[in-house]
């Protein structure tokens, strides 16, 4: 498969969304990382659980430096296990169900860590299931009708293993920067919520036209 064939594959995966701008600059960097582990057999599904240990190790190494590096790792694992499930022409449901799960316990031990380090624990509690409820009701859409990828917010998931990547950078250098990192992502996760819902309200109701 070759890199053309790969964004037409993703892009029909995802409701044919355009492959242009910041998409189209992942994807490349997706696609070259996935060519080696495609050529070594090794399976998407085992880069998914990898992601789950480096989450959960994310959280355990928490107040050492190492976990700046391990929150990335746990992020890039999440991003190229589709990628590479495309690449091998091994795209399943199986798979689908199972890389949404693991991404929603990997953002609880995120959000794990972030107390640790010292965030209010009501400030992350409600960034956390904010940042749930937007992940459930675009997949609830997506079980209603509504196959496109919606509308990309202004806190997606790489945006919120940034904030806590920063965070941990603030506490490994003794920057009391900690609690004010986590209520702006409070804060920008609220209105990515709010974006979402009225992107899936207005996408299901034109649904519902259309097929009356």
């Amino acid at each position: 498969m070759d890199r053309e064939e790969f964004f037409r594959a993703w892009s029909g995966l995802h409701g044919n969304v355009p492959v242009t701008g910041f998409i189209k600059g992942w994807l490349t960097i997706s696609f070259l990382l996935v060519k080696p582990l495609h050529f070594l057999k090794i399976s998407p599904d085992l880069i998914t659980y990898l992601g789950l240990g480096l989450g959960v190790l994310t959280w355990y190494q928490s107040e050492r430096s190492a976990a700046i590096f391990l929150v990335l790792l746990s992020l890039i694992a999440d991003g190229i296990d589709g990628s590479l499930a495309i690449v091998a022409k091994k795209v399943t449901l199986w798979g689908a169900e199972l890389d949404s799960v693991v991404d929603r316990v990997v953002e609880f031990f995120w959000a794990l860590t972030f107390y640790r380090i010292g965030a209010p624990v009501l400030v992350i509690a409600l960034a956390w299931t904010a940042a749930l409820i937007q992940e459930y009701v675009r997949a609830r859409a997506a079980g209603l009708g509504h196959s496109a990828i919606g509308v990309v917010t202004i806190c997606e998931r790489p945006v919120r293993a940034i904030f806590l990547a920063v965070a941990l950078l603030e506490f490994s250098i003794g920057l009391k920067a900690v609690t004010f990192t986590a209520i702006l992502w409070l804060v920008m996760q609220l209105i990515a919520l709010v974006v979402v819902l009225r992107d899936s309200y207005s996408a299901l109701r034109l649904n519902n036209r259309l097929s009356n």
